[in-house]
């Protein structure tokens, strides 16, 4: 249990994050960075996430929760909540403008989450030591003064480009790279300075 612990603490040297000059504004809409996505993008059955640029290294995020999400007869499965979760804490990468990949990530259920719940996600990058990023979420129901949900804690590992190219399955990957759209994603993100 306590290993759990340490490798989500930051190091010491660790330092804090960073907004990145050009991250999107405070109250900015974010975009998919995939239209394939499942937490992002469009897709049927998927979570559609609305995600906003908050202050610092922040934001915030609204999930609905619909039938589709279900676990228990009624309520979101803890799975689904999760992937919430993740992909609130990955669209942090946003604000510093790196692509980084989850390395771990730890949720605590707080309460169930019943269908047709709003659930208000905030996030934040706590701490970043080379390529490792540590950041936290909070999912509240109803908007951001509700009962807590859901918790987590996360480490995200900075990568390359190459990354996804390397490890993805080519047809995505080609039809990725064919869209103007997410070429101008990638390349947003493509210097750190």
């Amino acid at each position: 249990m306590s290993g759990r612990t340490t490798v989500l603490k930051p190091p010491e040297g660790a330092t804090a994050p960073v907004r990145h000059p050009d991250a999107p504004a405070p109250g900015e809409l974010l975009g998919a960075h995939y239209d394939q996505c499942f937490g992002c993008g469009e897709q049927s059955g998927g979570l559609r996430l609305r995600v906003r640029a908050g202050e610092g290294v922040g934001l915030t995020a609204e999930f609905t929760v619909d039938a589709a999400h279900q676990g228990a007869p009624g309520l979101a499965h803890g799975g689904v909540l999760t992937a919430a979760l993740d992909e609130t804490l990955g669209s942090l990468n946003w604000l510093q403008r790196v692509i980084a990949v989850t390395g771990r990530l730890e949720t605590d259920f707080v309460r169930p989450v019943p269908v047709g719940t709003v659930l208000h996600l905030e996030a934040r990058v706590t701490a970043v030591h080379g390529r490792k990023i540590y950041c936290a979420a909070t999912g509240r129901i109803g908007g951001p003064e509700g009962p807590v949900a859901v918790r987590a804690q996360a480490l995200f590992i900075e990568v390359q480009v190459d990354h996804f190219i390397k490890n993805g399955r080519s047809e995505e990957i080609n039809a990725a790279l064919a869209d103007p759209d997410q070429v101008k994603v990638a390349r947003a993100f493509e210097v750190n300075p």
